[in-house]
């Protein structure tokens, strides 16, 4: 396969590729934490799609941070050959609270 870098659009499934993402998490206990993420690897689904795994930490803040696990949902074509995934996730407990990050990754060549 040829290599396909982030500018190229196909249409298709691109096997091996990842999304990132910048975004903030829910104000909880009166702050927000920033979460940067890059994804797994496509995982390819029963239904013929894929989805992705992530898991990390929130950026620390207000003295401590929050890990989280998390899967995508399917793949969503934006045009041109791209395509992102939409998430929704709560972190885990620290300092009594936790927090909801959700939102869309950055697009991805391929449109499956």
């Amino acid at each position: 396969m040829k290599n396909i870098s982030k500018d190229d659009f196909v249409s298709g499934f691109v096997p091996h590729h990842n999304h990132g993402s910048v975004d903030y998490t829910s104000m909880s206990d009166g702050h927000v934490h920033q979460c940067l993420d890059i994804t797994s690897p496509p995982i390819q689904s029963e239904e013929g799609g894929h989805y992705h795994f992530t898991e990390g930490y929130v950026l620390f803040e207000d003295g401590h941070n929050h890990y989280y696990k998390a899967y995508s949902g399917p793949a969503i074509p934006v045009g041109n050959g791209m395509h992102v995934h939409y998430y929704d996730f709560y972190t885990t407990e620290a300092n009594h609270h936790r927090h909801h990050v959700k939102g869309v990754d950055q697009p991805a060549p391929g449109t499956k």
